[in-house]
């Protein structure tokens, strides 16, 4: 089935009627009257994930999730797509043909069959789909699993009643809302913490598969971690005997404060566990809570502890070692994650990226256990790297393009792997490593928007390197609308990154989206400032403890090298715009500008750092990031400078129309700073809005809420830039 009729079909099972592409676009709003994307078709796209090779390499097994703004819901779909290349692409086979979304897909039985999730239990399914059979009756939801290599054992994810934090209601007032706080990591990204995911190994039996047993029983621990942890977290010994698992065995205060997880090995005949990381019989040092862990004891111990991020563990193929990804200091979440292997004989591990002064953001081991691919982000694009087991790093890939994932295509010596860039959402494709460098064939086998991609008339994608006033040279990207001329003056926006240590690489978002901004006719100016990956560890790490330093610099020669030397670029219609910890710089630029913006757009940032230092879930951030608590007298000069410089601080420099926008279940920057800072634009008599969404965290997720998002966002572009 070709995507454009499984894209109709993902609006007929979402309650609407059959329709092909095209009329479907104009169900949902879209008018292909002109060739420039809008938020409607961006929201019809179908979004690829949940990839798996088949055992011998031929198929792929892979979800997409559509979207109706109509029905404001999705629907996640499963196909089958060959993996050999060719000429005309290759068909994929569908296999969801209900309304009942299916995800998570996992060939087993040697590649006979297909495992799945759907209505929170674990089906299977021939590979074309037919015969599918409910494997398990759990009275919880699963919500992942990963089969032992010998198909007899699976590892199911169940949730379960936890009340470490918040304590039980009474049973005699099952309609009382109100919740008893008992101590800290009692809320966590959008939710309350009531509940944690616990992993269980469960006997395969035929058709059946039982309820299985909780490795972590009686643990008041998660795995895998909150709040974006799956079945990645979790992994099968090549003999089926062992499961490694990710946790952070911490509660309370500590768990709030630290970001230390381990890798744990749990032998499923004994029942026993071992902790990878630490030795046995590890102590801590003694924490205080309202400081930076950058200079205490924890993280100047003699010998390797393992006290940062230690997550997604993965056994070689041989057996003999366990990989994972590695961050090595404890309270700092944005440490460089590097790629730890430990020889599951010796107890010996080695860092075998330590050449590569960048991130492991996925990876996976080469069939023969002697060397492992991973991708990782360098000079604002991410791409496929080798390394041996001695550390020898060799870059594969090369282009504009962010990969987004890797994996070994079954048995063979290729590789599957994600990709998608400004212009271009995510597809699939296999990669054919080369012994030289940056020469592998990347082959693409899905072209899921293809349909949509082609009648858009696409942006133009520049790179500049640009001074900065420490004399540094700062990469810019620069995204020209469609049908640019150069010889027009055009409305231009400065993005201002997340994070703080976030890429601006070639990704894609279905919200903060370059190609939709180009094509509204604004060009975008988006710097990789102090503070990004992708530049070496020293360029990385300036930004902590100094967030209106260096890096506001940074976006500010970005924008005036923009004005001054690209004579499209309209100096007197320049805006601001960024989320997060772009929504901060926002908000800190609004007082800083020397007017050089015609207006401001900050969403989820924040406004005050003395209320963010307590507000925020995840203390071991401010921690990190401010250096002290706001109420400690000896706090140091970091400290002090970074509360003196906090954006409220300011408001009395606005000058400049701003909008601001929060969702109220956002638990990392609470929704109080849009408010505030809302409230403070209106009383000092600037022009102002506020988008506020009762239902969204950091993330705007729901359909029409993301239009919204996207209509409001260009309006008031437009209001200020466009006159």
């Amino acid at each position: 089935m070709n995507k454009t009729i499984a894209l109709a079909l993902g609006a007929l099972l979402l309650g609407q009627p059959k329709l092909n592409a095209q009329t479907m676009i104009q169900k949902n709003n879209i008018t292909l009257s002109s060739d420039l994307m809008t938020p409607e078709a961006l929201w019809a796209m179908g979004r690829i994930g949940g990839a798996q090779a088949s055992p011998d390499g031929k198929q792929v097994v892979y979800q997409v999730s559509y979207y109706s703004v109509k029905e404001n819901k999705s629907h996640t779909m499963l196909f089958v797509q060959p993996t050999k290349p060719g000429k005309t692409m290759a068909k994929p086979t569908q296999l969801t043909t209900d309304t009942k979304s299916e995800s998570d897909a996992a060939w087993i039985d040697g590649g006979q069959s297909i495992a799945f999730l759907r209505d929170g239990q674990l089906w299977k399914m021939n590979a074309d789909g037919s015969a599918r059979t409910q494997l398990t009756n759990s009275k919880i939801d699963i919500e992942g699993f990963r089969f032992s290599p010998d198909g007899k054992h699976v590892v199911l994810i169940k949730s379960l009643d936890y009340h470490e934090s918040i304590a039980k209601n009474p049973d005699d007032l099952p309609k009382a809302t109100g919740r008893l706080v008992t101590d800290l990591n009692y809320r966590h990204w959008d939710h309350y913490v009531e509940s944690i995911p616990h992993p269980f190994v469960a006997d395969v039996t035929g058709d059946k598969v039982s309820d299985g047993v909780d490795i972590m029983e009686g643990e008041p621990y998660e795995c895998p971690l909150a709040p974006f942890g799956g079945i990645e977290q979790i992994a099968w010994s090549s003999d089926s005997k062992q499961v490694a698992y990710t946790s952070r065995k911490k509660t309370g205060v500590d768990y709030a404060i630290s970001t230390d997880a381990d890798i744990y090995l749990y032998n499923i005949d004994t029942r026993t566990t071992k902790n990878l990381c630490k030795p046995e019989g590890y102590v801590e040092p003694k924490i205080d809570a309202t400081k930076s862990m950058r200079n205490q004891a924890v993280n100047h111990q003699e010998g390797d502890m393992n006290v940062g991020y230690d997550i997604n563990p993965k056994f070689s193929p041989d057996g003999q070692y366990i990989a994972w990804q590695s961050m090595k200091r404890d309270g700092y979440e944005s440490d460089r994650n590097r790629l730890c292997v430990y020889n599951l004989a010796t107890g010996d591990k080695k860092y075998v990226t330590e050449s590569f002064d960048s991130n492991v953001d996925d990876y996976c081991w080469a069939n023969d256990s002697k060397s492992l691919y991973f991708i990782g982000v360098w000079h604002a694009v991410t791409m496929v790297y080798q390394t041996n087991l001695n550390g020898q790093v060799m870059q594969l890939t090369d282009g504009w393009y962010d990969y987004g994932s890797v994996q070994l295509l079954g048995n063979t010596k290729q590789l599957l792997v994600t990709r998608h860039s400004y212009i271009a959402p995510d597809d699939l494709y296999v990669l054919t490593p080369n012994k030289k460098e940056k020469k592998s064939v990347v082959e693409a086998i899905t072209a899921e928007n293809k349909h949509i991609l082609d009648q858009l008339a696409q942006p133009k994608v520049e790179q500049r390197w640009v001074k900065t006033t420490d004399g540094k040279q700062e990469l810019v990207w620069i995204i020209l609308p469609p049908h640019f001329d150069a010889n027009k003056k055009y409305p231009t926006l400065l993005f201002c990154e997340g994070g703080p240590q976030s890429p601006v690489s070639q990704f894609w978002s279905y919200r903060w989206n370059m190609f939709i901004m180009a094509a509204h006719g604004y060009i975008v100016v988006a710097p990789n400032r102090r503070g990004l990956p992708g530049f070496g560890s020293e360029w990385n790490e300036a930004v902590s403890q100094d967030w209106t330093g260096q890096c506001m610099d940074d976006y500010l020669s970005a924008i005036d090298d923009a004005a001054n030397n690209l004579p499209y670029v309209d100096k007197d219609r320049l805006g601001c715009v960024g989320a997060s910890f772009g929504g901060f710089s926002v908000y800190y630029l609004a007082g800083h500008h020397d007017k050089r913006f015609k207006c401001f757009i900050s969403h989820d940032g924040a406004f005050n750092l003395e209320s963010m230092y307590t507000d925020t879930e995840e203390a071991w951030f401010s921690n990190w990031e401010y250096d002290d608590a706001y109420w400690n007298k000896d706090q140091t000069d970091a400290a002090r400078r970074t509360y003196a410089n906090s954006p409220h601080r300011f408001v009395d420099k606005w000058d400049t129309p701003i909008l601001c926008i929060h969702g109220e279940k956002d638990y990392r920057i609470n929704a109080n700073q849009g408010f505030g800072a809302f409230n403070a634009a209106r009383m000092r008599g600037i022009p102002a809005e506020l988008l506020i969404y009762p239902d969204e965290n950091h993330w705007v997720l729901k359909p029409q809420n993301g239009v919204l998002w996207q209509r409001t966002y260009f309006n008031w572009l437009d209001r200020w830039l466009k006159k």
